[in-house]
């Protein structure tokens, strides 16, 4: 193992792949999402292939261009429940927002996934950011991005109280004398915050990680200050080796700053990898997913990643120069914004070019080869300290996740820079205290 870290592998679950257009691909399924066979599938080829956890995202609304594109999601907690029954080792992580659940029924929860799982729970904190959710949930618009992060952190720390509000040896059970519980080890938690309260204790024992497995995606400076201060791993969109360096290096200084070792928080940045025996085999894959491409839907998603209407724009001209300046005043997805903007403006593309790249990726890592290819580009963020591992993000599901695990996953053992690993939950395989 290379300096005596692992890399760790997280295979993420984007409906039937993260390629736009995927759906529309002659080999692919566009109803098999609110099929459950095709979640088994899908997780035990992840757990054979030797990925560490499977990973669901989520959005609680119908998105814009519904009719373009599959954007229905179904509760990643129902999915990763029923999956916890017909796996054995693969960590399960899901996604659920600050901005509309309570605290006690998130603690909940993934309190539970974890003791039917054998701790393999991990929860993914989001600030939810898309009006349209703002809508589903009563409210005319979302919080600016301060108050979405500062709710944030109430509820977390809200969470981690009703977890810890249940000492690990708090059930006796002893028959004979007819008691359950020592009450003295589950305790109130009386959390009086700005944005949620709540008495506790939790209703659900201490969990067999002592806590699920926390990550974090937000890349903007509040979403980097909250990872710092409670995130195990941290997910990033990040498709240049120096700028992951930079990221890498100041998520690691501010867990320090927080009184953290830096080896307790992880970051992962995403990567799409379209893996086959040959390169040309590749290149012709990507091209054939995106020749479905719906342009016009593309371009509508982009404009509202951009918060800049691009309907008018000349396709085949660069990005206009306006696009980048309201990067930085975005109250959308800001780090994502950021990342768009610098890849256009990196690799001089033209609009209709990062229509495409948006397409396949969204912004994260294109790997493009062969397994040997795909591989050197993850030991080369690996061993310059970009990456403790990769949110692997097949585009077509199940075909190219096959391709990664059949052709990836061995050059990975054959450079020892990753194992798979039998420890019993996801926070020990990981390393995490």
């Amino acid at each position: 193992m290379s300096r005596g870290r692992r890399m760790g592998l997280n295979a993420v679950i984007f409906g039937i792949g993260s390629h736009e257009a995927g759906w529309r691909m002659p080999e692919s399924n566009a109803l098999a999402s609110t099929d459950l066979n095709y979640w088994i599938d899908i997780a035990r080829r992840a757990e054979d292939g030797g990925f560490d956890a499977l990973f669901l995202g989520d959005v609680l609304a119908l998105q814009h261009s519904a009719d373009r594109h599959l954007c229905d999601a179904m509760d990643p907690l129902i999915i990763l429940s029923s999956l916890a029954s017909v796996t054995s080792r693969i960590g399960l992580i899901g996604t659920a927002s600050t901005s509309f659940d309570h605290p006690f029924h998130l603690a909940r929860r993934f309190a539970s996934l974890d003791h039917i799982s054998k701790g393999r729970a991990g929860w993914n904190i989001v600030t939810s950011s898309n009006p349209l959710e703002a809508y589903n949930f009563g409210l005319d618009a979302m919080p600016d991005h301060a108050e979405r992060y500062a709710r944030a952190a109430d509820v977390t720390q809200a969470v981690i109280a009703l977890w810890d509000s249940w000492q690990a040896d708090a059930r006796i059970a002893e028959k004979q004398s007819g008691r359950y519980l020592d009450l003295a080890k589950v305790q109130p938690i009386d959390h009086k915050g700005p944005f949620v309260r709540s008495r506790g204790p939790l209703n659900v024992p201490r969990s067999p990680q002592g806590r699920p497995i926390l990550a974090q995606a937000g890349a903007s400076e509040a979403g980097r200050d909250f990872a710092a201060r409670y995130a195990d791993m941290v997910f990033t969109v990040q498709s240049d080796l120096g700028d992951a360096q930079a990221f890498y290096r100041d998520m690691k200084a501010r867990a320090v700053q927080h009184g953290r070792a830096p080896e307790s928080l992880l970051i992962y940045p995403g990567l799409v990898p379209i893996a086959a025996p040959t390169f040309g085999e590749a290149e012709d894959r990507l091209e054939q997913m995106n020749s479905f491409m719906v342009i016009e839907h593309v371009l509508a998603k982009l404009s509202e990643f951009l918060g800049t209407d691009l309907s008018q724009a000349d396709l085949d001209a660069p990005l206009p120069d306006t696009v980048r300046a309201h990067a930085a005043t975005s109250q959308s997805s800001q780090s994502r914004v950021a990342v768009l903007a610098n890849i256009a403006r990196r690799d001089s593309m033209t609009l209709r070019q990062l229509l495409m790249r948006m397409a396949s990726g969204r912004g994260h890592l294109l790997a493009v080869g062969t397994g040997s290819d795909i591989a050197t580009t993850m030991q080369l963020w690996f061993d310059n300290e970009a990456a403790d591992g990769f949110n692997v993000m097949a585009p077509i599901m199940p075909a190219d996740l096959q391709s990664f695990i059949d052709l990836v996953v061995p050059q990975l053992l054959e450079r020892a820079v990753f194992a798979t690993d039998e420890q019993a939950t996801l926070r020990a395989r990981l390393r995490l205290p």
